[in-house]
């Protein structure tokens, strides 16, 4: 069991739990794992605009220089792009520091491979092993210690990259992007205006101390408001990095991301791209979305909760659409991992192709009511292991009478237990929902 990695990378508060002498192993570590055979690695090195980034920046950076590794320094970018720029490059890997969707004062690191994919289990093991035990990294003197390049025009490089995707003008289309204070705050403006788009643009400053603050793909209501003053425009907001995007049609209806599966698995197949015809959703997934894909002969299959669970995934199933409500969507051959930008884009070209408003592809499943809520606890995945709480899933089961689900997770970005409920009856799992909590509550008091 990880205990320093979570579902996406290594996550806490940012000098208190994610301290720059913590980044500095992970750094040593990562970079000597996924260095290794090579005399000289190079590792691309970016952050989203939270205050603590260049601070930890800073100590990932002299971790990986002090092991020997060269560092391409890409500076404010979404985590797509600096995915992109590590393949491009041909770097060893990868390094993001952000923390996403999670507040201010949270901060994250995470790598990416030499081909930007996000790291299995296995490979996190193998960096955790080296940095709980210890071990005695190289310590190269000299010429041979690691030298930082300032990559300047690395926005560029990745819009460019996004607008050659489209292959299409936007003229006449308006969107309005909520850039969440993230890493978005630029390049997003820049590729749809590149595309002849009329853009408005919110909350597209780079304020570490605002991002992800009641904005963004977490907050859809606020671009929701927004689209009342600007009629007939499409809602785009996206999260702190930008590798999730929740959509807000021109009648003010947000679509998140099983409404994006749809649209794309279903735009996919017409064209005869969808590869095996399968689409890859998770746990979370609605269960409107398996029932309206499956009349279209096509197959949902559902991973754990995270991008990096969707990926694998895709690849084992051979599938090029994976993607989570949260609105992490992944399109193969365009991206490696979730692409907030990319995905918008794809979207917005469909409905460029087709000459019709978002809001015509609004009601393409019938959504079961899906409840969500999480609950403190002193330790989420011991508590998982404990009787009690696997009799509580069973008589939630038993009280649904196998007309909905019951998914109790432990989270793995914050110290908590995620509680979802999907059903017909929404009074009835609201009401369920708070007696699993209180439950919940009771066996963390008692055990932990």
């Amino acid at each position: 069991m990880k205990s320093i990695f979570g579902t996406d990378g290594v996550r806490g508060i940012a000098n208190l739990e994610l301290t720059p002498e913590l980044a500095l192993r992970i750094a040593k570590a990562g970079g000597y794992f996924l260095g290794r055979g090579t005399d000289k690695p190079r590792f691309v090195v970016g952050r989203d605009t939270r205050c603590s980034g260049d601070m930890l920046k800073g100590a990932v950076i002299a971790g990986l220089c002090s092991i020997g590794a060269d560092v391409i320094d890409v500076g404010i970018l979404p985590t797509p792009g600096i995915a992109y720029l590590t393949k491009r490059l041909k770097a060893n890997g990868g390094v993001v520091i952000s923390a996403s969707h999670n507040p201010i004062e949270d901060n994250g690191i995470k790598f990416f491979d030499g081909d930007g994919f996000k790291l299995s289990d296995k490979m996190e093991e193998s960096i955790e092993k080296l940095i709980l035990e210890e071990f005695d990294f190289p310590k190269p003197t000299g010429k041979d210690v690691g030298n930082v390049e300032i990559l300047e025009n690395a926005c560029d490089i990745y819009a460019k990259y996004l607008i050659s995707q489209v292959d299409m003008r936007l003229d006449g289309i308006r969107v309005i992007l909520d850039c969440a204070y993230g890493a978005s705050y630029k390049l997003a403006p820049y590729v749809y205006r590149a595309l002849g788009a009329d853009v408005i643009c919110i909350n597209d400053e780079p304020k570490g101390d605002r991002i992800n603050v009641n904005c963004g793909s977490t907050h859809p209501e606020f671009i929701k408001e927004k689209a009342k003053m600007y009629p007939n425009s499409i809602g785009i907001s996206f999260d702190g990095d930008s590798d999730r995007v929740i959509l807000v049609d021109e009648n003010g209806k947000i679509l998140d991301g099983d409404d994006i599966l749809a649209i794309l698995g279903i735009d996919l197949l017409g064209k005869k791209l969808l590869k095996n015809n399968v689409v890859v959703g998770t746990i979370l997934s609605n269960l409107g979305l398996e029932e309206t894909l499956s009349t279209y002969g096509i197959r949902l299959i559902r991973a754990d909760v995270g991008d990096r669970y969707v990926l694998e995934k895709m690849l084992e199933n051979g599938a090029i659409l994976g993607g989570e409500p949260s609105g992490h969507i992944i399109c193969f051959p365009g991206v490696t991992t979730g692409d907030g930008i990319f995905t918008s884009l794809m979207i917005v070209k469909i409905l460029k192709e087709e000459g019709k408003p978002l809001s015509s592809f609004s009601g393409l499943f019938k959504r079961y009511p899906q409840i969500s809520d999480k609950v403190t606890v002193k330790n989420r995945y011991d508590i998982m292991k404990n009787e009690k709480m696997q009799l509580i899933i069973d008589e939630v089961y038993k009280n649904m009478s196998g007309k909905g689900r019951c998914i109790i997770r432990p989270s793995g970005t914050e110290p908590c237990l995620r509680l979802t409920l999907e059903g017909d009856d929404e009074a009835f799992l609201k009401k369920l929902l708070e007696e699993i909590k209180e439950r919940v509550k009771e066996i963390d008091n008692a055990y932990f």
